[in-house]
């Protein structure tokens, strides 16, 4: 009981302190919509910026900051490709069938 005590006042700290968040050795098996909302959101960023720099990158003179232009590119890509990994190395919940 102490040592909930002691976390949930480590938790609730102020004067300009930083709030601990708790942090899972494993995700979750379930995706709240708050969850599924901002996994969207990672998702478009990527996707947008991917296709910005590489937008960018056709249009640029210099080859320098061409070569920088993909190489953004390509990593927002490796992040997009990551997490949909990630999404799809989730198995689907089994549901009971209703009657």
């Amino acid at each position: 009981m102490q040592t909930m005590q002691n976390q949930q006042q480590s938790m609730n700290m102020q004067g300009g302190q930083q709030q601990q968040q708790m942090t899972y050795q494993t995700p979750p098996a379930i995706v709240t919509t708050k969850d599924h909302l901002y996994l969207n959101d990672m998702l478009s960023w990527n996707l947008l910026a991917m296709k910005k720099a590489h937008f960018f990158a056709q249009q640029c003179q210099d080859q320098e900051i061409k070569s920088v232009l993909e190489k953004t590119g390509q990593m927002h890509q490796r992040h997009y490709e990551k997490i949909l990994s990630h999404l799809k190395t989730q198995q689907p919940q089994q549901s009971m069938p209703m009657q």
